[in-house]
């Protein structure tokens, strides 16, 4: 059965003639009686009475009519649903952010902008650590994320949303605080504050440190920004975070910086591959990342 056959048997019930009915539906009157034809005996019932000046709705016709309307009434419905999702009119976007985002990257603001533009849009945010954005980008429960990625998986699509260089953050008054061209060697006598080994700056961390053959001691292990500073200005270690980061906070800790070659830490904004181009499949998605002036 199909959605034409509906339409075809509703306008014949309307006109109470095939004649009218076809003009109606813009199609031959006999395409419109073989369709007719057809879902009777797919029906395996008469819908109509039929004599020279008009039909009749049998029994079963009149039974049928309720019922196809509503069917092409959802229809309908379902069409202009989809219409409005395409056209920004409403849907939703769901976005995911790595904790502590940096201060180069204004989200709230952003996500105000696009609400202004797009009332119709539900915008959901979500915080979380890199693995599992990615698990939930790739389960279709984000469209979007921003987070730090070293290698992106060749199922992701990102594009990089602001680079900055890492520093080295201390205790007020400690010995590092001012020094520049510090080598990365030179930081391996001091205990370090870090992120968890999934959290935010933490893997290019260790991977940079790995490549130049140096280890260090990670004397605490924490999830948010906050409590990180709070236990480097204590004086319980050392850090390293983003410049952008490191400078609103100079009221708190000291600040050095690195010799070259610099750690740059690379925030991105990410979505699953689209089989079809580079583009997010969600068109709300499509219209964030012109704020971002990607994609």
């Amino acid at each position: 059965m199909e959605v034409r056959q509906l339409q075809h048997f509703i306008a014949v019930a309307e006109e109470r003639q095939f004649t009218r009915a076809a003009q109606r539906m813009h199609i031959v009157q006999s395409a419109l009686s073989s369709s007719i034809r057809t879902l009777e005996t797919e029906l395996q019932a008469r819908l109509f009475v039929r004599n020279t000046r008009q039909v009749q709705l049998t029994p079963a016709g009149r039974a049928f009519l309720d019922k196809a309307r509503d069917v092409v009434r959802t229809l309908d419905q379902a069409r202009q649903v989809v219409a409005d999702v395409e056209g920004l009119k409403s849907g939703s976007l769901a976005i995911g952010t790595v904790h502590s985002l940096p201060a180069f990257l204004d989200l709230p603001s952003l996500i105000a902008r696009f609400h202004r533009a797009n009332p119709g849009i539900e915008v959901r945010l979500r915080q979380g650590d890199m693995l599992g954005l990615l698990d939930q980008l790739k389960g279709g429960e984000l469209d979007l994320a921003f987070l730090p990625l070293l290698d992106p998986p060749e199922d992701f699509v990102t594009g990089i949303v602001a680079c900055d260089d890492l520093v080295v953050v201390v205790p007020m008054g400690h010995e590092l605080a001012g020094r520049r061209n510090l080598p990365l060697a030179e930081l391996c006598q001091y205990p370090f504050v870090d992120f968890d080994v999934r959290w935010g700056t933490r893997p290019l961390i260790d991977r940079a440190f790995g490549q130049a053959g140096l280890s260090r001691h990670s004397a605490f292990e924490v999830t948010d920004l906050e409590t990180l500073v709070g236990l480097v200005a204590c004086g319980l270690g050392i850090a390293l975070l983003p410049e952008a980061i490191a400078d609103a906070r100079d009221s708190q800790v000291g600040i050095a910086h690195l010799a070259e070659p610099d750690i740059c830490w690379e925030l991105v904004v990410a979505h699953a591959r689209n089989a079809a181009d580079s583009q997010p499949v969600n068109g709300a998605a499509r219209e964030f990342l012109t704020l971002l002036s990607i994609g």
